[in-house]
């Protein structure tokens, strides 16, 4: 190699990797390995709720998923300390955990009279292998035992402090508008046992709707102090477009079909079932449904263990929509992880003339909507098919961040929730 194409090489390679470096890591929940299924994050001894625990208390995270094989595999999980953003925050294992920054998924059990088989897993943080030291944002990355580089699963969750109370609350009677399309939020945050030292400066408040990380915002100025209070009311960032209720199906049974289902059949080696067609509801008069908002849980009707009994099938999305080249439609919820990608992208057909998806998903029941992303846009929205409702029932969560003077890691320090009236 010449000495000019070796300087060359030389160039392009740092280039590439400055700009690798300077790309932010991918943290969301996610799963990389087409086998893994059936991915849920929730704290232990609850159906549905955010990822959090108290720091220092009996709380648990539990981790469930399911690996489409025959026989066991040896699965080992690593922890990394995040960043109120997300991203790693740098500390080393001794700083964030007590114990090992790796263990192994003991827990595991094989499907029982399925179509499908495969191993049920599942995995609980605290264990007495592995316990947080700090609050904060986590990030678990599940891999083989054999390809430690291979991560085949990834899922966040979060340890509070709770060392600054959260009052929050929700209206449809906001800045922009008054009961028409949107939701105003509005959060104190009580500093006075959290060594907060200038609460006008030192806090970030992160509300995220639905469990959607797509339109999670971040304040980091409240409009007031009064005391020991943080007040973030009438904050712009803070209204969110109210969307609509979860659209709901139950795939309970392969012998009848259950809410939202047309019919069942099954084509070797799955059941398919096929939802009834959806059509937009933009257009539509609200119409009140007590959702989960976006979550799902795993049951087969005429089992004593969903977990190893219930069994997987395609279910088949058909939403009536004109085709709009250049606009990305996209299923959201807890079932495709709430990420953006070809797994949870609508395609339109041309011999249906309708968006149309399949996704391999096991007996239960499940929320969804359809979420309409713009060309270079990072958020979806909910007014081009679900429409805007002031009404809507909407989950929010608050959290506050805190990095004090001198330390390298942001504190979680307040978490609350709100929900809309409808």
């Amino acid at each position: 190699m010449s000495r000019m194409r070796y300087i060359l090489f030389t160039v392009i390679a740092v280039m590439a990797s400055a700009v690798s470096a300077s790309r932010p890591a991918d943290t969301m929940t996610g799963i990389f390995n087409d086998r893994i299924r059936s991915l849920q994050i929730r704290p232990e001894g609850a159906r549905f709720g955010p990822p959090i625990i108290l720091l220092d208390s009996p709380d648990r995270i539990r981790i469930d998923f399911d690996h489409l094989a025959e026989d066991r595999e040896y699965f080992r999980y690593s922890l990394t300390h995040c960043t109120a953003t997300w991203q790693p925050s740098g500390l080393v294992d001794s700083e964030f955990i007590d114990g090992f920054n790796e263990g192994t998924i003991d827990n595991f059990d094989y499907s029982q009279a399925t179509t499908t088989h495969y191993v049920h897993y599942s995995l609980t943080i605290p264990n007495e292998q592995t316990k947080p030291l700090i609050s904060g944002n986590y990030l678990l990355k599940i891999y083989p035992e054999d390809a430690p580089d291979s991560t085949v699963v990834q899922c966040r969750f979060m340890v509070s402090e709770q060392t600054a109370p959260v009052a929050a609350d929700v209206s449809p009677r906001t800045d922009v508008d008054f009961n028409n399309s949107h939701q105003q939020v509005s959060v104190i945050v009580d500093t006075e046992r959290a060594a907060v030292d200038d609460p006008f400066n030192d806090l970030l408040v992160v509300v995220q709707q639905n469990g959607r990380l797509d339109n999670e915002v971040a304040v980091r100025q409240p409009l007031r102090v009064a005391g020991t209070k943080a007040i973030f009311e009438h904050l712009r960032p803070l209204i969110f477009d109210a969307g609509n209720e979860y659209r709901r199906f139950e795939i309970v049974s392969t012998e009848y079909p259950g809410m939202g289902v047309d019919d069942i059949g099954y084509a070797s080696p799955y059941y398919h079932f096929r939802l009834a067609e959806d059509q937009s509801r933009a257009g539509e008069p609200y119409l009140y449904d007590s959702t989960q908002h976006g979550g799902f849980v795993i049951r087969e009707y005429n089992s004593s263990d969903s977990d190893t009994e219930a069994d997987y099938g395609v279910v088949h999305f058909s939403l009536d929509y004109p085709e709009t080249p250049g606009l990305m439609i996209f299923l959201d919820g807890d079932m495709v992880q709430r990420r953006f990608d070809p797994a949870s992208q609508m395609f339109f057909n041309n011999a249906t003339g309708r968006y149309e998806r399949a996704l391999l998903l096991k007996q239960g029941a499940y929320n969804y909507q359809y979420l309409a992303v713009p060309p270079d846009a990072r958020r979806g929205y909910t007014s081009v098919i679900e429409g805007d409702k002031y009404q809507t029932v909407n989950d929010y969560l608050v959290k506050v961040y805190h990095r004090r003077r001198g330390e390298r890691y942001d504190r979680l320090i307040g978490v609350g929730t709100t929900v809309s009236d409808h």
